[in-house]
């Protein structure tokens, strides 16, 4: 799943998303609209977690959304 893909899914996405990371609240999901970099960084903030770290967990989230 490639950055395109997200954005176009986003709708579709936004719930899984949520479900993973319950702490990014629903007007903080809809600001990032499926923009990948931008829910790396909520990522990080929320969680307290490395932008490695933020993009491995989005990496194996895409993977798992894929099936």
């Amino acid at each position: 799943m490639n950055k395109d893909t997200i954005e176009g899914n986003w709708k579709e996405l936004k719930g899984k998303v949520k479900e993973q990371w319950g702490k990014l609240t629903d007007d903080r999901l809809d600001e990032i609209a499926g923009r990948r970099e931008q829910l790396a960084g909520e990522i990080q903030q929320a969680y307290g977690v490395t932008r490695d770290e933020a993009d491995k967990q989005i990496k194996d989230f895409e993977q798992i959304s894929k099936r």
